[in-house]
């Protein structure tokens, strides 16, 4: 992989971790407000395919080392 790829990747990766951050914070402002259970469960499974693109991003960068 180019470091051109790999810093298109790392750039996605701070991105999606932010948005990641962003609906951590707004789904405990919503529970604190009191807001519709159904949806905080909805934001819930946002932020949980983020965390999901996070993790596929961070393998890509990452290489498995073979043993």
């Amino acid at each position: 992989m180019s470091e051109q790829e790999q810093a298109e990747i790392r750039l996605e990766f701070a991105k999606v971790k932010q948005e990641h951050t962003d609906f951590d914070a707004a789904i405990n402002a919503m529970i604190a407000v009191g807001c519709d259970p159904l949806q905080i469960q909805r934001m819930k499974k946002k932020k949980l395919t983020l965390k999901d693109r996070m993790q596929q991003l961070e393998d890509r960068i990452i290489p498995d080392i073979i043993a």
